[in-house]
């Protein structure tokens, strides 16, 4: 039992090993017979495989109709062709089509009853042994052509023009009278530019198939091909639009299962059928307003007019929108209100919808609130009936939006602030009574809240903003500033409202700290629709000043400067001036820390510079400089300090100004520090002096130019004086006295 298993599980590999060394060269042609119609264009294939030598192979291919062959055509030989075939493959009607390097196809143009015999597909050996086999046969049948294609009779499907929605029915005939047993493949196609695209299908199987774009149509019933009596293929067309437009054509093709079963086209035939037009529904939705502004609590009123050229029976259904942006698209925006083609309104209650004639449709949105301010539109679409009752959307538009403002309505008030209590020393307490006056054109939807601010007294240069102490919300919950959360946490200051019309501000110790200027605000608010609150006005009051005398000194800085404008290497002299209200210090009492600051631009807007301190010892701290001018400091009396810029250069000029610190002593000898005071800036600017600056140049230039002219005239006259003088000799005459003409 063992050793029978081992000789089967050898067997498969015995099989491999012998067709291993079986395998040859193989040429392949079509399994025949071939069935072709007379006239067409018939190609027959022929390929080779498992062959030596080089990767193109040639091939040769003769006919026969009897017993002998006849040589058509070769790929390698030109004189292969006979006598018969030479004027057919000299006009091309017979020719190879080489499809790979081992594949061609002869192709027979117009083929005829004498063309159906044997044909014979040759490959010459390029093998080192001969194995396998080096031609095919196949048989070739030709028969009469008996399809015929026409297209319906009738003049008037040659041209269709239709509306978009309507529905139009297209009829071709096609019939066989083959003698073979053929199927036919009917086609639907349409033109619209250059290329045909193909509708739906009934194959040649009896299966029906959508071309490409047109499947959700037929699953929808949409497009339909129906058959009928006369061998009629109908194409039935429902809720046409603008890509129906164009030419239509019936596509028939013949086919005939082969010997190995498959299907092969054997013709093809086409007849154009109609051409239609498709008439697109025009139509204009508008809203009959421009940009509307209305107030709070009024109502808005929008028409929405829609315009087509559509005839018939039709519907409109019509749906307004709101958003916030004009860009936004549909998706974003809310939907108000819609009525359907059967004049069903959807359900609101502060908005209605009414139909108020065919093409005009009214939007009433009644206790408008300021957040309906934004953008209306409407959408308006026509709907078609189709003949199963059905109903088709054939045309849809937006109109272009509509900016609504909704304008709050404010209260008229006004805020009164008044101090009952005012500290005259340090620990008495203070209290502020914010009220509400003149109150109109309030109702039960207002709400006032109260905000307090505080604001420093500073006798200084330096702006000085305002710090918030408390404020409430709509609900009147206290929200408390950085200044005021502790000691309002301790009971040291109390806010509270003690009527409906008046707010209350009490600080029980005051402190020197609490000296400087209160104001309140009041502010409005409005419950919209939703139960929400929202701001709608601020109404300040004026400011009150709690402030008391104390024993102490107030200081206040300038800067003066006899000539801010100087030139380049000039000096500057810049003095920073302490003066001092209130009560008189001797000033050995008294001492100051300077620091001056430069800012080397007009604005104030970079970071400023410091140039130089002088402490309340004496001590002198410069900065380090880059250019060639320098500094000093000191303190001329015992209110003035000079900074002076000794040879200025353009670096040096900017918004200059300085910041002092005051030390007071007491009466137990104990210095105390006042905070800082920041001067005011003055600006120092540095010319360039012109006159001086080519003066040197100038003199330097006229003493070269007088030397060089003196040297160019020295010049001259030597080379005229000792160079170029030339002896002249002139000619001796002889003198002779003239005898008379007596003695002559």
């Amino acid at each position: 039992m063992g050793h029978r298993g081992e000789r089967t599980s050898c067997l498969p590999l015995l099989l491999l090993l012998l067709l291993a060394f079986c395998r040859g060269r193989v040429v392949r042609v079509p399994k025949g017979p071939l069935i072709r119609v007379m006239g067409t264009e018939v190609a027959i294939p022929c390929s080779v495989s498992d062959y030596d030598g080089p990767s193109e192979q040639n091939f040769d291919w003769e006919f026969s109709r009897d017993t002998d062959f006849v040589r058509i055509v070769s790929t390698w030989d030109p004189t292969f062709t006979s006598e018969e075939y030479q004027k057919r493959v000299g006009h091309g009607d017979v020719k190879l089509r080489r499809s790979s390097n081992d594949a061609v196809e002869l192709v027979i143009r117009n083929i005829q009853p004498t063309d159906q015999g044997r044909y014979k597909c040759s490959t010459p050996s390029t093998d080192a042994t001969v194995q396998g086999n080096y031609d095919a046969e196949v048989q070739v049948k030709v028969i009469s052509d008996g399809l015929s294609v026409s297209g319906s009779k009738a003049r008037s499907s040659t041209s269709l023009r239709l509306s978009e929605g309507d529905s139009f029915k297209l009829r071709c005939s096609a019939i066989t009278t083959s003698p073979e047993h053929t199927h036919l493949h009917v086609t639907w196609q349409i033109k619209s530019g250059s290329t045909w695209r193909d509708i739906l299908s009934l194959t040649h199987e009896g299966k029906f198939q959508p071309g490409p774009g047109y499947e959700e149509r037929y699953r929808n019933g949409d497009i339909r091909l129906d058959t009928g009596a006369n061998d009629t293929y109908r194409l039935s067309v429902s809720q046409a639009s603008s890509v129906d437009g164009g030419s239509y054509r019936c596509l028939v093709s013949e086919w005939v299962r082969g010997a190995d079963s498959s299907w092969q086209k054997i013709q093809e035939k086409n007849v154009e059928i109609a051409s239609v037009a498709i008439q697109r529904t025009a139509l204009d939705v508008v809203i009959s307003t421009s940009n509307v502004s209305v107030t709070e609590r009024d109502s808005l009123d929008l028409t929405c007019n829609i315009t087509t050229d559509r005839s018939g029976i039709f519907q409109a259904e019509v749906m307004w929108y709101f958003s916030v942006s004009p860009d936004d698209t549909l998706s974003d925006a809310q939907v108000l209100l819609s009525m359907d083609r059967d004049s069903v309104v959807s359900d609101s209650t502060l908005i209605s919808l009414s139909h108020v004639d065919r093409n005009s449709y009214r939007l009433l949105v009644r206790d408008v609130d300021v957040e309906d301010s934004g953008y209306y539109f409407c959408q308006a679409a026509v709907w078609v009936p189709l003949h199963n009752g059905s109903w088709h959307k054939v045309v849809e538009r937006t109109s272009a939006p509509v900016s609504v403002m909704v304008t709050a309505l404010e209260p008229d008030y006004e805020v009164f602030l008044n101090a009952s209590k005012t500290p005259k020393f340090s620990d008495d307490p203070t209290e502020l009574n914010c009220r509400i006056t003149n109150a109109q054109d309030t109702e039960a939807n207002i709400r006032f809240t109260v905000s307090w601010y505080y604001r420093q007294h500073l006798y200084g240069d330096d702006v000085v903003t305002e710090e918030l102490l408390a404020t409430m919300d709509a609900d009147w919950t206290l929200l408390l500033g950085d200044r005021s959360r502790e000691r309002t946490q301790n009971g040291e200051i109390i806010f509270s409202k003690k009527t409906v019309d008046t707010f209350s501000l009490r600080i029980q110790w005051t402190s020197e700290s609490d000296r400087g200027d209160y104001f309140c605000v009041i502010s409005a608010w409005s419950r919209h629709r939703n139960n929400t609150w929202v701001k709608s006005k601020d109404v300040t009051s004026a400011s009150v000043s709690i402030f008391w005398s104390t024993q102490g000194p107030v200081f206040n800085v300038s800067v003066h400067s006899d000539n801010p404008t100087i030139y380049q290497g000039e000096l500057a002299d810049l003095l920073c001036i302490v003066t001092m209200e209130g009560m008189a210090l001797e000033p050995d009492d008294m001492s100051f820390d300077v620091s001056w600051f430069a800012v080397r631009s007009f604005a104030l807007d970079r970071e400023p510079v410091l140039l130089a301190s002088l402490d309340r010892r004496g001590i002198v701290t410069q900065s380090r400089r880059n250019g060639s001018s320098d500094l000093s400091l000191e303190r001329i009396s015992p209110l003035e300090f000079r900074l002076r810029v000794h040879g200025c250069e353009d670096h040096d000029f900017g918004n200059h100004y300085c910041i002092v610190t005051p030390w007071v002593q007491s009466a137990t000898g104990v210095w105390q520090r006042e905070p800082d005071i920041k001067a005011k800036p003055i600006f120092l600017s540095v010319k360039m002096d012109v006159l001086n600056a080519f003066k040197y140049p100038l003199l330097i230039g006229i003493g070269l130019a007088t030397a060089i002219g003196l040297l160019s005239c020295l010049i001259g006259y030597c080379s005229s004086r000792w160079c170029c003088k030339k002896e002249v000799q002139e000619t001796r005459r002889e003198r002779r006295r003239l005898m008379s003409m007596e003695m002559d």
